[in-house]
């Protein structure tokens, strides 16, 4: 017996799913997740505890725990920056004229 296959549909994301799924700041959001991915990445590879990590970023333990689960909400967009200066990055904010209606803001390139 022949059985048949159910079609699924689906749609094609914009590529920032804070936006797919209807985010009020979902570029803001998007970046801040960019930036917390970048922290997480440079804290594992340094093989940091989480209360060395806190005591080196002035913050308290939960927090970077947070951090670590990708949970940035509490914190700024600069504030994130601040962290990876802190972790040992230049952080640079270039800006570009637009080809659409309204910019965006995104992490343009990354290396730890």
């Amino acid at each position: 017996m022949a059985t048949k296959k159910k079609s699924m549909a689906h749609e094609t994301g914009t590529g920032n799913m804070f936006a797919d799924l209807g985010f009020e700041n979902a570029e803001q959001e998007l970046l801040k997740a960019h930036l917390t991915l970048q922290i997480y990445k440079i804290v594992k590879a340094r093989n940091l505890t989480q209360a060395a990590a806190a005591e080196l970023l002035g913050i308290k333990q939960p927090h970077v725990s947070l951090l670590m689960r990708n949970r940035s909400g509490a914190f700024s967009i600069e504030r994130l920056m601040e962290f990876l200066t802190v972790l040992g990055l230049d952080v640079e904010i270039r800006l570009k004229k637009t080809k659409r209606a309204q910019g965006q803001m995104s992490v343009v390139a990354v290396s730890a």
